[in-house]
C-alpha cells in the first residue's frame, strides 16, 4: 500500500495557512478536509493541495510528515513556489 505526505494551503484575509498530513488515500483526504470532516484545524476552510510525495510504507510516511511539519523553511519554500505560480 502507498502512503502520501501532503501539504494543503488556504487563504484567509490575505494570509496563507498550511497544513501537513499523511494518508493512504489522497483524494479522499483532501475531500474530507474541504467538507469539514478532516482535522480540527482544517474545518470550515477551503483547502488546495500544493504538495505531495508518495512513500511505500506508513512508517516512512509518518517520519517524513513529522519532518515537514517541523521544517518551517521548507514549508515556506513550498508555499512561496505555489503562490508565485498563481
Amino acid at each position: 500500500m502507498n502512503y502520501y505526505v501532503y501539504m494543503i494551503l488556504t487563504e484567509i484575509n490575505n494570509r496563507f495557512y498550511s497544513y501537513v498530513g499523511y494518508t493512504n488515500n489522497l483524494k479522499k483526504r483532501i475531500y474530507n478536509h474541504n467538507s469539514s470532516k478532516g482535522a480540527k484545524f482544517t474545518k470550515g476552510k477551503i483547502w488546495q493541495l500544493i504538495y505531495y510525495k508518495k512513500y511505500s510504507s506508513k512508517k516512512e510516511a509518518m517520519r517524513n510528515e513529522f519532518k515537514l511539519k517541523k521544517d518551517r523553511i521548507k514549508r515556506n519554500q513550498i508555499k512561496l513556489k505555489f503562490i508565485n505560480s498563481l
